[in-house]
């Protein structure tokens, strides 16, 4: 196994008073051989975000960021994962166990060896 990828469902975080928001999917990706230390998400009508995952794995535990990019726990059951660019800010709310599922799958994936 080397590309683990998964869908999860997020709900986007808007200023708009949504009673209950429309769910979403995102591709969460980790590649060993492109780069081992780094997770890739790639978000509806934007760009793919890549990021530390040792940062995504500290943010589910306390708040934690690193250059454009902040993870922080959100109650018992929910993550927030907020990106920054020159648009603005991007505002992402996963379950924390999609997350974590997806962790566990990074670190049993190795490289490809030739």
């Amino acid at each position: 196994m080397s590309v683990v990828e998964q869908y999860a469902r997020v709900h986007i975080v808007t200023e708009e008073d949504e009673e209950d928001p429309e769910a979403v999917p995102v591709l969460l990706r980790y590649d060993p051989d492109s780069d081992p230390r780094s997770v890739r998400i790639d978000l509806p009508g934007t760009h793919e975000w890549t990021f530390s995952r040792s940062l995504l794995e500290q943010g589910l535990r306390t708040p934690a960021e690193s250059g454009d990019v902040r993870v922080w726990p959100c109650g018992r059951v929910q993550a927030v994962v907020e990106f920054h660019s020159d648009n603005g800010v991007e505002v992402v709310q996963f379950e924390s166990k999609a997350l974590l599922r997806f962790l566990r799958r990074t670190y049993t994936a190795e490289p490809v060896r030739t």
